[in-house]
């Protein structure tokens, strides 16, 4: 009955503040939960992934080279191996706890914008994983070239944990970089900024993108850092048209139930007189 009641008097889905805490802390929670099952499996993908990373130094010994990777205590391996867990474990999740985002803004759309956030969902979560994948495939390449600065007569002994976290540093940052023109299209349908506002700003952006660009990309040539900039300026532009498109429709439905209003209390008052 209040819930009948609740609707009636909100139809646009606002939730009072603490109602809306509680709705952030369970999504945050179920979101944790996802991680640590795909942590659980991330366990087991452990060795297969460890030799594919390893695969570029093997490569290095095969051509005359001298690469190995230093555990340089007891507990390095079992160190490294939960935290590899839980790197893939966040890869694997990423559809559930990217949806669970996207869940705790859902309150705030209409059903047709509801529709479009799970488009969204499913948008981020390729190109999430997209940025990953691009991360993935210039990491054995970037292994070789900044090896190959070492002296021929050079052994590169190279400290596990600073080898394991190149790799995890360099696959998450292409992944949330790709994310870039989901969280716009997000914070814009929260009405935090419009899309005009994004696209007034694309010099800031160039600039924002290309330094982030510079300081993840693993390799010391123009061409690496070029093909991590690109999309991201793409993603970026694409997003700020969708979010005008989306500012466009907003303004137009409000000033249709803004004329639709005023014709009622026109209505009303020709009622009224006599």
């Amino acid at each position: 009955m209040t819930e009948g009641i609740t609707k009636r008097r909100d139809p646009e889905g606002r939730m009072p503040l603490a109602q809306h805490l509680r709705e952030l802390r369970n999504r945050l929670l179920y979101a944790i939960a996802g991680i640590a099952i795909g942590s659980v499996i991330g366990w087991f993908l452990y060795d297969p992934l460890a030799d594919l990373m390893v695969a570029p130094l093997e490569g290095i010994n095969e051509r005359g080279g001298h690469a190995e990777l230093n555990f340089g205590s007891v507990g390095v391996g079992f160190e490294l191996h939960v935290k590899m867990a839980a790197f893939i474990g966040i890869f694997i999740s990423s559809p559930w706890w990217i949806l669970q985002g996207w869940l705790f803004i859902a309150p705030a759309l209409r059903r047709k914008e509801k529709l479009i956030a799970l488009g969204f969902t499913a948008a981020a979560v390729t190109l999430f994983l997209l940025g990953g994948l691009l991360g993935w495939l210039i990491l054995p390449r970037a292994v070789v070239v900044l090896t190959g600065f070492a002296p021929d007569f050079a052994v590169n002994l190279l400290d596990a944990r600073i080898y394991y976290r190149f790799f995890m540093q360099i696959i998450a940052a292409f992944g949330i970089s790709f994310l870039l023109p989901v969280v716009m299209v997000g914070i814009n349908f929260l009405g935090l900024i419009k899309g005009r506002t994004y696209l007034s700003g694309w010099r800031w952006a160039v600039i924002g993108c290309a330094v982030f660009a510079a300081l993840v990309n693993p390799l010391p040539d123009a061409w690496s850092m070029i093909m991590i900039l690109s999309p991201m300026l793409f993603f970026y532009f694409a997003a700020s048209f969708i979010c005008i498109g989306h500012d466009k429709r907003k303004a137009k439905r409000r000033a249709k139930e803004l004329s639709e209003l005023l014709g009622d209390e026109s209505e009303g008052s020709d009622w009224i007189q006599p």
